[in-house]
């Protein structure tokens, strides 16, 4: 993580966003240091898919990319049910201008669709086709993997994006980023959580 953003990663949180899609990540970026802060529309309660009611910590007119370590976007309803979230992708485009990362899983990926943010970068999602489904041209540029970062270029923030099924790979894709865990351990991380391969623990723990 860089110094300027003291270890700081925003999670957007809106009414259905899917939260267990990021709970692998903000839990164990929590658990190395990192500040997790929620940023909403407003910072009126929101409601989870899973029936959690959110304060967020800032409304998301109060978020500035120079702040953040990583912006979060998960998945919700309101990404393919017209615009409402439409803002987030709009400050996920200010973050990768400004050279500061966006890790966007499931529906998420379909409203960087529409901003046009996945035209020229590599990416993933659920399926091809639901991609295709907004109208955008980055169709040659789609991943068949469990979850792509794309570096971005001219100094362009990084970009992970990974589908609904894929919490896990999308965790390791973020601390792989952010530099949480060195190589052989974010290796054994993914091992434990992923493949339940206890063998893996002692590395994740340090042994």
């Amino acid at each position: 993580m860089s110094s300027g953003s003291a270890g700081t990663v925003h999670l957007a949180v809106y009414d259905t966003f899917a939260d267990w899609e990021t709970g692998y990540t903000t839990a164990h970026l929590a658990q190395n240091g990192c500040t997790v802060r929620t940023v909403g529309l407003s910072r009126e309660p929101v409601t989870t898919m899973g029936g959690l009611r959110v304060q967020p910590d800032l409304a998301l007119d109060e978020l500035r990319p120079q702040d953040s370590a990583l912006l979060i976007l998960t998945g919700a309803a309101g990404w393919d049910t017209g615009e409402t979230l439409a803002p987030f992708a709009r400050a996920a485009r200010e973050f990768l201008e400004a050279g500061t990362p966006v890790a966007a899983i499931c529906g998420a990926t379909a409203g960087l669709a529409r901003e046009g943010l996945l035209d020229d970068r590599a990416h993933t999602s659920a399926v091809s086709f639901y991609l295709a489904a907004t109208g955008y041209a980055g169709g040659g540029r789609y991943v068949e993997a469990d979850a792509v970062t794309d570096a971005g270029a001219d100094g362009a923030g990084s970009l992970v994006t990974a589908g609904p099924t894929e919490p896990v790979a999308f965790a390791r894709e973020v601390f792989g980023l952010l530099g949480v865990y060195d190589a052989e351990k974010l290796d054994a991380w993914y091992r434990l959580f992923h493949d339940s391969d206890a063998s893996a623990y002692e590395v994740v723990q340090g042994g």
